[in-house]
């Protein structure tokens, strides 16, 4: 049935934003027989950045959550781009790894990056379940609390 995620969505009350342009010499998603790679994504809002910052030091866990649940949907723009601006064509989430910009002594990214892993779940439902990394970094493009990057397979 045509629009399913689309209706997801919109029950989920989650409004996806517009993708962004690449920031250095990349592009923002490729195709590869089935699988789409999507590059890290940056918690940003149709161009505007947020969270700029150290989650464990500008930002608490929560906000770091919420930094990589705006780095998902991010991801989801890009990949409905990709997937020709259906969702329905997604058969599986196949892989995140996100990146958190933390002090040497911070533990929590796991729980960081589970606002982008929870959303993937939350739009998807068991297609979204995925194999993840969670890294610590000491710095990120921009200034940014997190990337996330991902790999899903098309239909």
């Amino acid at each position: 049935m045509a629009g399913r995620i689309e209706a997801r969505l919109k029950e989920l009350g989650i409004e996806l934003p517009t993708p962004g342009a690449p920031a250095a010499a990349y592009v923002p998603w490729r195709l590869s027989g089935k699988q789409v790679w999507i590059a890290g994504q940056i918690p940003q809002w149709n161009g505007e950045r947020r969270f700029v910052g150290k989650v464990g030091g500008t930002y608490t866990v929560e906000e770091g959550y919420q930094a990589a649940r705006l780095c998902a949907l991010n991801l989801l723009a890009h990949l409905k781009v990709a997937a020709g601006g259906d969702l329905d064509r997604v058969s599986h989430a196949l892989k995140l790894v996100g990146f958190v910009n933390c002090p040497p002594d911070f533990g929590d990214q796991p729980k960081v990056i589970n606002g982008a892993s929870e959303l993937i779940v939350q739009v998807f439902g068991e297609a979204g379940h995925h194999a993840r990394s969670a890294v610590g970094s000491v710095s990120l493009p921009l200034g940014v609390a997190v990337e996330v990057e991902g790999v899903f397979e098309l239909l």
